[in-house]
């Protein structure tokens, strides 16, 4: 891209942070992507706060109730009753004149949405992934190059989900809790004060992450979740989860397998100077829970008491976080030449589970369109968001 088409991009781009953020509340304009459990709660507590929300979902059957009522019940740790405006399966009308689109589904369906999206999406449009589990910023802006969009809107990846949250009812959502704090980075990372100025008017809790690699390697989940699950494969089949997921299935044995996944997950990043948090510091930072080693730190955390497993291997901890979190860790280290042996094992294991080829699914360093980059290119490229 040529430096006077930049210059003349960030300029546009500087107005529309300062155009959006002069709105008054009641002018800011909400596309939640997704009416299940995560969307449903954030819909619900954006209305509630007093923006205006529209909600897209795929199918049909989620949208008809919303519909009817065109409001969203919340309670829990948020409590309120919010006004939906639109709510449709049609992605052109939900995303049309909004200022804000805050894409809650599983990371499987990042590819899809950018495809929809791209006809219609505007440069001066704010589209974040809620999370964009490993990769998931990079995913979306190859995947609206490849489909030929137009305009590339201001994009942005959170590290985690803001809730942890359950629907009782199309129409109904419980919020159990709301994180003290949530980084989240931009694409290209000199955007991320902007974008979080924004945010933050509707969520505090958002920080500023340091890049989009930063909030995709602190992706937490994959350490637990995919190798948990494919350990425990036997123990969740026989009960249908009926056991303690965290204290009772990372065992010693477990725990020290998710150790070995962690220090790979920590040398990917590294071989691309990206100092992330470790698997037990995250549980003291986030839980304040101590330990020697990971299994001590699992058992120091009250948070995870009475937290039961999936009650079947047809799970998201699989289904998502092999293909979404650990095969682009698998992917990029093969790039950057770092083994991966206990990653690779993981996913191998958890294919033949599900009977599904993670690696044909998953996020490769070609599809995330990094493949064959340097470190020196892939690092400018999260800075400056050119190729």
């Amino acid at each position: 891209m040529k430096k006077k088409h930049i210059a003349e991009l960030d300029a546009r781009r500087k107005q529309y942070i300062k155009d959006i953020l002069n709105k008054d509340i009641q002018d800011l304009k909400f596309c939640v992507v997704g009416a299940g459990h995560g969307g449903i709660a954030m819909a619900g507590h954006l209305a509630i706060k007093g923006f205006k929300v529209h909600l897209y979902n795929r199918g049909r059957s989620k949208i008809i109730p919303l519909n009817y009522r065109k409001k969203i019940k919340v309670e829990g740790a948020v409590n309120g009753l919010g006004k939906i405006e639109l709510a449709s399966n049609n992605i052109q009308d939900c995303i049309d004149g909004v200022d804000v689109i805050m894409v809650v589904i599983p990371a499987n369906g990042h590819r899809y949405i950018a495809k929809i999206c791209a006809p219609y999406v505007k440069e001066n449009q704010i589209v974040i992934l809620n999370p964009g589990r490993t990769g998931g910023a990079l995913e979306f802006f190859h995947s609206l190059r490849q489909e030929g969009a137009q305009k590339i809107p201001f994009l942005a990846e959170a590290q985690t989900f803001l809730y942890a949250s359950r629907s009782i009812g199309p129409t109904h959502s419980r919020i159990f809790s709301v994180k003290n704090s949530v980084p989240l980075a931009t694409l290209p990372a000199y955007w991320i004060p902007g974008i979080i100025k924004i945010i933050n008017r509707a969520f505090p809790q958002f920080v500023p992450g340091d890049n989009i690699f930063k909030t995709s390697f602190d992706n937490i989940g994959a350490v637990f979740h995919p190798a948990l699950s494919v350990l425990n494969a036997a123990w969740i089949e026989e009960t249908h989860g009926n056991f303690e997921y965290y204290i009772q299935g990372a065992s010693q044995s477990v725990s020290k397998v998710l150790e070995k996944l962690d220090k790979e997950r920590l040398d990917v990043a590294a071989a691309l100077g990206i100092k992330a948090i470790s698997a037990r510091n995250w549980l003291y930072t986030a839980y304040s829970a101590h330990g020697k080693n990971l299994y001590e730190a699992i058992h120091d955390n009250p948070g995870y008491l009475g937290i039961k497993a999936p009650d079947s291997l047809k799970h998201r901890y699989i289904d998502e976080d092999v293909p979404m979190s650990l095969v682009p860790l698998a992917s990029i280290g093969d790039m950057l030449k770092v083994e991966t042996p206990t990653i690779k094992f993981i996913i191998h294991i958890a294919s033949l589970i599900r009977g599904r080829d993670f690696w044909q699914e998953g996020r490769t360093a070609e599809r995330l369109g990094i493949q064959g980059m340097s470190i020196k290119e892939i690092r400018l490229f999260a800075v400056s968001g050119e190729i």
